[in-house]
């Protein structure tokens, strides 16, 4: 345990703390004695008990408030890691069905590009047949003006 002299309402005290809090007792007692001192002010000679009383009022009313602030952030960060986690989930659905989408579309374009070579190819077939049936037929002609 460590000692520390602090001074509180213009007196020397000397209280005691774990080891490494010195600096943050000061500080407290710091606190405290402004606190303190700014209430003697406005409220005048009303004993040391009574304005010591009030003062510990005072910071624990802005304890709970703070607190009171603490847990109403701590609450609005919970809606807000919710409604993140569900953008989040929503999101991966969406990219998830776009993927989906996107193979279908693929296998869609694989499909007609393979409609569009045997639609070619038949169309080349085509065109070869009508184009040996138009050589025979004037081979046929040539052939049947020639005998008369």
């Amino acid at each position: 345990m460590a000692n520390v002299n602090i001074k509180f309402n213009g007196r020397d005290y000397l209280l005691s703390c774990d080891d490494g809090q010195e600096e943050d007792l000061k500080n407290l007692a710091r606190y405290l004695d402004k606190r303190f001192l700014e209430l003697k002010k406005g409220l005048g000679s009303i004993g040391e008990s009574k304005l010591m009383l009030i003062t510990t009022i005072k910071i624990i009313d802005e304890f709970f408030e703070l607190e009171k602030k603490i847990n109403l952030n701590k609450n609005d960060f919970n809606k807000l890691s919710l409604k993140f986690k569900e953008l989040k989930s929503l999101a991966i659905n969406y990219k998830d069905e776009k993927e989906l989408e996107i193979e279908n579309l693929k296998k869609e374009i694989t499909q007609f590009e393979k409609k569009i070579e045997t639609n070619h190819n038949s169309y080349e077939n085509m065109l070869d047949k009508v184009t040996k049936s138009i050589e025979e037929f004037i081979d046929n002609s040539e052939s049947s003006n020639n005998i008369q």
